[in-house]
């Protein structure tokens, strides 16, 4: 069987820098081509996590907004 290439990291109810800083940590842990799924309702995770993936030269395949909670959808690219 084979490894997920997909990961969700539950930000909501945490405010900054939090959010970013678990969003590093998770994608740390995985391997190039992973996918993580964030998910964040602090209204300052949208531009911060961002601003961090391209920072940092991942890949924001998505971002949605649904009521008060954004999701990501990141790449691990490198």
């Amino acid at each position: 069987m084979s490894e997920s290439t997909e990961k969700k990291l539950d930000a909501t109810g945490l405010f900054c820098p939090e959010p970013v800083f678990r969003t590093k940590i998770e994608i740390e842990r995985m391997q190039v081509g992973q996918v993580l799924t964030v998910s964040a309702d602090d209204p300052a995770a949208e531009e911060d996590i961002s601003r961090w993936v391209t920072r940092n030269g991942h890949e924001l395949l998505d971002l949605k907004k649904d009521g008060n909670t954004i999701t990501f959808q990141i790449k691990k690219v490198k």
